[in-house]
This record gives structure tokens, sequence and C-alpha cells, in this order.
């Protein structure tokens, strides 16, 4: 499969750009120019411009290898946001020469196992994950792309809803850019989403570096200059060790 991808050009240490669930390279738009390197961007199989196709996680990195490969992009740091953050890790996995990796608040899925949330009593939990699961199962009904295939797939996905063991596994240089702020939810889910950050405070292992930020989720979009800075420095940090 030949995925659509953007070329922002630049010069020097390459990038490769993974956007999230439902999203596309243009997500990036903002933010690739602000990389120190050449940045290039994908849209992922089923979303933007590129092919459908089973979703499979070997099948999606390999995708990634023939992007990489069709524009000369040679051990590139992989930075993904949301779902293409948990892809970034997987990447780091298959490539233990990879350079670099950075999750930008793909970790855990919002309707992870509720174990893993902190410091709100269990009951409240089911309750609350019955509530954001219906508003989800809502919303499916409106969305075209990705396919209900992928969809279904990922919403039940070990590595989606809940991706810290395949980062407990990356040797590589590892960044989690950590939101600090909410989307925008009903008011009775709020205690739902801080434990759900709480829970996953607690739980990141120590091989991971966290830098958090004054976003939401969609940190992209709000603080591009901020990310970008954060993923330059974090980067170069290695590089000039």
């Amino acid at each position: 499969m030949r995925l659509a991808a953007t070329d922002f050009g630049g010069d020097g240490r390459p990038f490769l750009l993974l956007h999230g669930l439902g999203g596309d390279r243009t997500a990036w738009e903002t933010l690739a120019p602000q990389l120190d390197g050449r940045a290039v961007a994908v849209d992922l199989r089923g979303h933007g411009d590129s092919p459908d196709g089973p979703w499979d996680w070997d099948a999606v990195l390999d995708d990634l290898e023939d992007a990489t490969v069709q524009f000369g992009l040679v051990s590139p740091v992989v930075v993904g946001h949301s779902l293409g953050g948990v892809i970034a890790g997987l990447w780091a996995l298959r490539h233990p020469d990879c350079p670099a990796a950075v999750s930008l608040d793909g970790h855990r899925s919002a309707t992870t196992h509720p174990a893993n949330y902190s410091g709100l009593p269990e009951e409240e939990v089911v309750e609350g994950l019955a509530r954001l699961n219906a508003i989800f199962d809502a919303q499916l009904e409106t969305i075209t792309r990705p396919s209900r295939e992928i969809l279904s797939v990922l919403r039940t996905s070990p590595e989606l809803l809940d991706a810290l063991p395949v980062f407990a596994k990356v040797t590589v240089p590892f960044l989690l850019v950590l939101a600090t702020r909410n989307l925008p939810v009903p008011p009775d889910l709020v205690p739902l989403f801080d434990a759900h950050r709480a829970g996953l405070r607690r739980d990141l292992p120590p091989n991971v570096e966290v830098h958090e930020i004054d976003a939401s989720h969609g940190m992209v979009a709000e603080r591009p200059a901020e990310v970008a800075a954060a993923v330059n420095h974090f980067v170069s940090s290695r590089f000039s060790a």
C-alpha cells in the first residue's frame, strides 16, 4: 500500500509524522515547518487520501517502511499524535536503531481498563465509562473514515487501550508529551478524565521521558510552536549528549 504523504521540506535530520485516529497529514501543516529537519507526514491506511485496508499493526508499520524508502528517510525520528504516538512506540520497538521517538499524548484510550484510573471510586469509573462509551457509539454513526471495521478493531486493540506496556519495552530515547487539560467534555465526565491522567502518571514506565504541556489532547493544533520546541529540544539533546 502506498500512503498519501506531504514532504514539508527542510534540511537535516528526517522526521516522520503520524496523525491521530480519524485525522490526516494536514494536521501537521503548522507544526512541521517548525521542526529542526526535514519533515514528511503521511496519511495512515484508511485515513485521508491513503487507500483502505484491514488494520493490522505489522501491516501499518510495513506501510511506513515503504514510505521511508520512497522519500529517502534514513533512520527518521518518528513523531506521532494520539494513535500515531502509539505507532511511534511500535516503530521504535521494530527499529532499535531509531534515533528517537515521540508520542504526543498517545498512551491510553479514554476508555481504557478500569484499573488504569486513579483517585476515583470503582463504581464511578464504571459509570463514567458506560457514559463515555455511549457517547463514542453515537459518534461512530457520523464517521465515514476510517471505516467501521478499522474503528471496531482499534477500540478493542490492547495496544490502543493501553500502550504503556509497549512503551516500557522501548530502548531508544522516547518522549511522551502529556496534555494537562481535558478536552471539552460534559461536566459529569471531568472526574473520569482527571482519574485517567492520574492513573497515567502513576503507571508511566521509567524509560519514558515526560514533558507536560498546558494544552488538551488537541495540542498539535492548539500549541504547535510549543510542541515543536519540546520535540526539537528532546532530539537535539540526545545528539549533543
